[in-house]
């Protein structure tokens, strides 16, 4: 299999992309808002994709709930920002359970099996906009139970959690969809802070990089393309899991997207994460990402392995059951 998640263009996938995804084998897919319509076009769309590569391929999705959910009203639910949530429920982590029980059945009934969730980083005074409501809460031990919580819900239910952004973005004081975040902070401290929710959450079974640069390991390059930060990833952290790049096509990193994946696979990311659904751009991007070594083949099967048939919920006992956690 390739090294790649690729991103269909459209709500259908085009007769290039089912020839392209058939040859190239990527690992898997995601979704974005561009691809979805309504529960049974999306069924459609699930059902193509792994029709074109012929096997049971994970299909990703971002749907965080709050600002970031690509499945939305009126055919799927919306819930409050997580850090809203999080700070107005009477029992936090019972309706941060619910919550994202709900959202993998949404998942799992239209053929989605993968959600880039749970969030890990540390909510910080000077965190930009486009992160803070997302996450969780403002200390280690908050974070790292809601994200437990999470990633738990979501097993139950039949998808796999991606945790996100390691080792950690909360410091981020710019949006890396259109810059570089860089961390000045000292070691010592990203080691008790930062980075310590990834490593309490390290036996998860997907993780994704995060495009900043931390000056006290590496003030050359960002997370994802740096060797020196994944050897902190992998042997500091201790995160064994299948470990993919956060989208390429994000302005933080510098180069064609061929060299940002050249120089993550480099760098030792297992899976190259390719949004946009450009044809041009996948096809550049297979070929700088090549083949899956054996160690993210292994990682790969570790993580496929634990999908299930989702253990049965009362969806409606759960709705009200949230209603009044936030009532």
């Amino acid at each position: 299999m390739n090294a790649t998640i690729f991103g269909p263009e459209g709500l259908e996938i085009t007769d290039w992309e089912r020839g392209f995804f058939r040859e190239v084998q990527p690992l898997g897919f995601i979704l974005f808002a561009r691809n979805i319509d309504n529960p049974d076009q999306l069924r459609r769309l699930t059902h193509s994709l792994r029709e074109a590569v012929q096997r049971d391929a994970m299909i990703l999705i971002d749907q965080e709930g709050g600002r970031v959910q690509r499945m939305r009203s009126p055919h799927w639910r919306e819930y409050l920002p997580a850090l809203d949530q999080m700070s107005r429920a009477a029992d936090p982590l019972r309706a941060h359970w619910v919550r994202n029980r709900l959202i993998a059945a949404e998942l799992h009934d239209v053929g989605i099996d993968a959600n880039c969730a749970p969030l890990a980083d540390i909510a910080e005074e000077a965190t930009h906009p486009v992160l803070k409501n997302r996450l969780y809460g403002y200390d280690v031990q908050t974070v790292v139970d809601a994200c437990r919580v999470c990633a738990d819900a979501h097993l139950a239910g039949g998808v796999l959690p991606v945790l996100k952004h390691i080792p950690g973005y909360g410091r981020a004081a710019v949006d890396s969809h259109k810059d570089l975040p860089r961390v000045d902070a000292p070691r010592p401290e990203l080691d008790a802070w930062d980075f310590a929710p990834f490593a309490a959450l390290s036996d998860l079974p997907m993780g994704m990089t995060a495009h900043i640069v931390f000056s006290d390991i590496d003030p050359a390059n960002p997370a994802t393309t740096s060797a020196r930060m994944m050897k902190v990833i992998r042997k500091d952290i201790g995160f064994d899991g299948l470990l993919m790049t956060d989208d390429l096509s994000m302005e933080a990193l510098s180069g064609t997207v061929a060299q940002r994946a050249a120089a993550s696979i480099a760098a030792g990311c297992d899976i190259i994460l390719h949004c946009n659904g450009k044809a041009d751009e996948m096809a550049a991007v297979a070929q700088a990402s090549g083949v899956m070594t054996d160690a993210a083949i292994t990682r790969a099967n570790r993580a496929l392995a634990l999908r299930k048939t989702p253990e049965n919920i009362d969806i409606g006992a759960l709705e009200a059951e949230l209603g009044r956690h936030l009532g």
